[in-house]
């Protein structure tokens, strides 16, 4: 499969999040705010579990895909929260409450914002759980 732009990669890993049911996720455009990426693609984990288990089905499916790995990982020793970072898109993966308390989307809240509708449209040809 060709290289996906950095949009199409946030909303394929936005299509993986939800095909492993995930929580509120979002895709923040940051490219014209920000030198740190591209895009910022969040979701809320149910659990600890949950947190890890998206991290590893990201990382794996983009791996198959694109034979894209994260230029880094980070996460805290009770699997609340992790980030995998492409570097024109990084995943952020929190647990409900950590998402509360970090609120990315308040202090990014001047990022435009890709609809749910618009990046389920653009993947619409992908099924995750086929990978």
């Amino acid at each position: 499969m060709k290289e996906p732009s950095s949009r199409e990669l946030a909303c394929v890993i936005a299509r993986i999040m939800d095909d492993k049911k995930a929580k509120e996720i979002d895709i923040l455009n940051i490219a014209n705010i920000s030198i740190v990426s591209d895009y910022f693609v969040i979701c809320s984990a149910t659990s600890n579990v949950q947190v890890r288990t998206l991290s590893g089905n990201i990382s794996g499916i983009l791996k198959k895909l694109y034979n894209r790995l994260p230029q880094k990982e980070e996460t805290d020793s009770k699997n609340r929260w992790h980030l995998l970072d492409y570097g024109d898109v990084v995943v952020h993966i929190m647990h409900e409450e950590e998402r509360q308390y970090y609120a990315l989307e308040k202090f990014w809240s001047h990022a435009c914002k890709i609809s749910t509708e618009e990046w389920m449209e653009e993947t619409k040809d992908i099924n995750p759980g086929e990978i």
